[in-house]
């Protein structure tokens, strides 16, 4: 990317009559925009304007907006060019602009000049992404408290907290030759406290957030017509499976993803498991276990009237170590009323009549850490954990390097790593690689 390049990018929103909006970014912004407008309005003021091609025809009449940099969302020059939506229109206008001096933006790089021109930091840049892909409105809410910087506040905040720690002991280094005990003040503990719970506090949440963007992974296995079918139907809401009386309908892997009380979810159907010599049936079976394994909870059925039998123990003790469930399905069937009978282990439910799924989706959303999640929540990636987590082991390795007295400056190095793990999550300390990888995975015009 070259900072000194106008860019120029198309965003249409889908269906007749939708509103196609050419965006250009950079020091000759306003320059191609009037030569396409011929004129342009005061700053921050929409104003009607023809769309001209080169040979001076009229394209199209669209409201165009001007944002003089370093007040815009790329911190640069930026027009705003508001058009009817067709495709063919869309094409040529950005014909006549890549003409007139831009180049076509690459993705994500709108929202990377916004970044690299200090109008964002990575974990707000991160969230207009996760703000386009959310799936429930619970992860808009999230996303935008993300993009709003709630969640790089509680960065920068355990940022100074580690700031102060280093300067505390590194200053005790600087005096080591006093007869004072520096490391041994009350203050320091104190604060080193503070800031661990903040941390795990904050790890908490980031955990919440990710599972919120990126869900839950289930399996829902068992024995031939225990019901597995007819669960995900119920689930879905509609007829995802088909479901017979006939053992074995079952023969591949359905996967659907849901939105259950705004926890994204991916339910996977699979075949009943049981020795058949089928050689189609075989191959679902297989590709049954070969499922759970990629699954990160398991819903094991059995049918309510006969309870776990012999058959479903020698299964449940083939399952890989993970999560699981046990479903007692059919309660209806057997005069039961559905219940919990062991909080995140073991329900009953009708999934044909409907019973006890409200049980079933609460019960997901506790294995996901989603049960009594706040609306302080936000959206937070696998690379956010990741961070938090090592910031959290350097934290702690400095807090044993001060409770053992003489090893305060690897207690002082492991601050400045923790330190250093945290601005990974905004942007302060991050390679030309992670920002490449980030904003590749943008939409073009973000």
């Amino acid at each position: 990317m070259n900072p000194t390049d106008t860019i120029a990018a198309i965003a249409t929103a889908a269906g007749r009559g939708a509103v196609g909006i050419l965006r250009l970014s950079g020091p000759a912004a306003f320059a191609i925009a009037e030569r396409i407008t011929g004129s342009l309005p005061p700053p921050r003021q929409a104003g009607l304007r023809p769309l001209r091609d080169d040979a001076g025809r009229v394209l199209d009449q669209a409201l165009v907006l001007c944002f003089p940099g370093p007040a815009s969302f790329t911190g640069e020059d930026v027009v705003e060019l508001q058009g009817h939506g067709g495709p063919v229109l869309l094409a040529e206008l950005l014909r006549v602009a890549v003409a007139r001096g831009a180049r076509i933006a690459a993705p994500g790089e709108f929202s990377e000049r916004a970044y690299l021109n200090g109008r964002l930091d990575l974990a707000q840049a991160e969230a207009i992404a996760d703000l386009i892909d959310a799936a429930s409105t619970q992860a808009v809410h999230a996303a935008q408290r993300t993009l709003d910087g709630e969640f790089s506040q509680r960065i920068h905040r355990l940022v100074a907290q580690l700031t102060e720690l280093r300067v505390f002991v590194e200053g005790a280094l600087d005096f080591s030759d006093e007869d004072i005990d520096w490391l041994a003040d009350a203050r320091l503990a104190e604060r080193l406290a503070a800031a661990e719970a903040l941390l795990a506090d904050t790890l908490v949440q980031a955990a919440q957030g990710r599972r919120l963007r990126e869900g839950l992974s289930v399996a829902i296995v068992g024995q031939p017509n225990v019901g597995k079918s007819t669960l995900l139907n119920a689930l879905a809401g509609f007829d995802a499976a088909i479901v017979s009386e006939q053992a074995g309908t079952t023969r591949d892997l359905l996967r659907e993803h849901l939105v259950l009380d705004g926890l994204p979810i991916t339910v996977i159907d699979t075949a009943g498991l049981r020795e058949t010599t089928d050689p189609l049936e075989q191959e679902g079976i297989r590709r049954a276990w070969a499922a759970l394994e990629k699954a990160e909870l398991a819903l094991f059925l059995v049918d309510d009237r006969q309870g776990v039998t012999a058959e479903d123990e020698a299964l449940l003790a083939r399952l890989p170590p993970m999560p699981r469930l046990l479903l007692r399905n059919k309660c209806d069937l057997a005069g039961h009323e559905p219940a919990v009978l062991e909080p995140g282990r073991e329900l009953r439910l009708s999934a044909r009549a409907g019973l006890g799924l409200e049980l079933l989706v609460a019960a997901l959303k506790a294995q996901a850490g989603l049960c009594d999640v706040g609306e302080g929540l936000f959206l937070a990636r696998a690379r956010h954990l990741e961070a938090l987590r090592a910031g959290s082991l350097h934290l702690g390795l400095a807090r044993q390097r001060l409770r053992e007295g003489a090893h305060a400056e690897l207690a002082a190095e492991e601050l400045r790593l923790a330190q250093q793990a945290l601005g990974r999550i905004t942007g302060a300390q991050s390679s030309d690689e992670l920002l490449g990888e980030i904003f590749r995975r943008f939409c073009i015009g973000k």
